[in-house]
């Protein structure tokens, strides 16, 4: 799974984590900034507790007088992370720092001679009278050690040990829920890649469709929409096939008549004409035929090691005799010998198919380069064969579609050039079948260069990017 700032999974797991945060911070802060009443039974908890540092306290007082009570509770602050402050009857600090904090309870006690309590940013503190063993009367004001403070102060190691458990805790928990909402779309985009590729069987994983949520409607409306495009699909193929199958015998009787009525008329400029268009459609009702074979059949094909030079030098040379009278042909680069594991005849055409469209649209006196090499993709090794012309390219809104069944550029590929908008057809699917992949792009300063890949013999197509 692919982990990005921008990635739905990122962004999920990273709100949800920040709520989980924020909310035990929120909860922290309103437990630390309340102000409230302690409750009544705990008073006379308290007040024994606050008491029993106020002797020790107030004794200090009498016997060593304000600076001695001030370092016990300068100690008592050091050691205990709570601070207490010693006043007169009056409200006056006597010892402690930081005592205008406690000013409010000492005034209280003083008007009612009562203890009084407060939480204070979660903190219980007490104001209480207390008397000295000479009969003298005091009032201390004190945190108690219960309070937050404290835990932070004594306890820190185990409380740093709390704060990561909850944190680990709530971090799997957002993991695994992030998780559980997004691996199903991350499935759907990957079937939906492989649907876009042409594995028309492709569906998303049964046990999706069981959720019951909407994503696992989701999942069943995708299901459902890969099963109506490979009916569709399958049925368009079937149809192309069956009609070019069709065609073959009237376009068989059509050239006997015409050999006949060339036989009883003569010769005549108009069966020329005929019998090209006739050639012409047989070779596009092959084309398509083939075209077709390659897109139902399932039978798997017959596969052997080729050795790529030798099949695309063949072409090369044929395809140099064709066009000599052009004064540029075809130039092979090949920097050794590579053998691939394929269809002969198929990929022939393929190759071939290719080669030919670019001695084809090249400019006159011209070069068609045709260059063999090596590439690893992944970490697969490739051969790249690359077919270059020099003629007038292609727009870049066209390049993929020229490996469409009939689709032509009209500003240079049209009608008048002869060809059937088939053969690039034909070479993507063959190409796709031995496991490689076929990629045109616009040549500097101009002309059509197309990239073939196929794994070297040996490399698992189906491992490899």
């Amino acid at each position: 799974m692919k982990l990005t700032p921008r990635s739905l999974f990122f962004k999920i797991f990273l709100w949800f984590w920040a709520t989980v945060l924020i909310t035990g911070i929120a909860l922290v802060l309103t437990l630390l900034l309340k102000r409230g009443n302690v409750p009544s039974q705990w008073h006379a908890m308290l007040e024994n507790t606050a008491s029993s540092s106020g002797t020790v306290v107030v004794t200090e007082m009498e016997q060593g007088g304000s600076s001695a009570a001030s370092a016990h509770l300068d100690r008592l602050d050091r050691e205990a992370h709570l601070y207490a402050c010693l006043f007169d009857l009056l409200g006056n600090p006597l010892a402690g720092t930081r005592c205008d904090t406690f000013q409010d309870m000492v005034s209280r006690v003083v008007t009612s001679k009562r203890a009084d309590f407060s939480l204070r940013y979660g903190i219980v503190r007490v104001a209480m009278m207390q008397k000295a063993a000479s009969g003298h009367e005091y009032i201390f004001a004190t945190e108690l050690p219960a309070g937050p403070r404290a835990a932070f102060g004594n306890y820190r190691r185990g409380l740093a040990l709390d704060w990561g458990v909850a944190f680990l805790v709530s971090g799997v928990i957002c993991y695994l829920l992030t998780r559980y909402l997004t691996e199903p779309i991350l499935q759907l985009r990957q079937a939906s890649q492989q649907l876009a590729a042409g594995e028309l069987s492709t569906r998303a994983a049964a046990g999706m469709e069981r959720r019951r949520d909407e994503l696992g409607d989701l999942v069943q409306d995708f299901n459902a929409m890969a099963n109506r495009i490979e009916d569709l699909i399958s049925q368009q193929r079937q149809l192309i096939y069956d009609v070019s199958h069709e065609f073959r015998s009237p376009l068989a009787r059509l050239n006997v008549a015409l050999d006949l009525v060339r036989t009883r008329k003569g010769s005549d400029s108009a069966f020329v004409h005929m019998e090209q268009d006739l050639e012409r459609l047989s070779e596009m009702i092959g084309r398509l035929l083939t075209i077709a074979r390659l897109d139902t059949s399932t039978a798997p094909t017959q596969m052997t090691a080729i050795d790529l030079n030798e099949l695309v030098s063949q072409i090369v040379q044929d395809a140099n005799f064709e066009s000599r009278d052009s004064n540029g042909g075809v130039h092979l680069i090949a920097e050794a010998e590579y053998l691939v594991r394929g269809n002969t005849e198929l990929l022939h055409s393929a190759i071939e198919n290719v080669i030919r469209n670019a001695v084809h649209y090249t400019e006159p006196a011209t070069t068609v380069e045709v260059h063999i090499q090596p590439v690893e993709v992944g970490r697969c090794d490739f051969v790249r064969l690359t077919i270059r012309d020099h003629g007038p390219g292609v727009p870049d809104s066209d390049l993929l579609n020229i490996f469409r069944p009939f689709y032509r550029v009209a500003s240079a590929r049209d009608r008048l050039s002869g060809g059937t908008g088939l053969g690039l057809a034909i070479a993507d699917r063959v190409v796709r079948l031995h496991g490689g992949t076929i990629r045109a792009e616009n040549a500097d300063p101009q002309g059509l260069q197309v990239e073939i890949q196929i794994p070297l013999l040996g490399v698992a197509a189906q491992e490899c990017p």
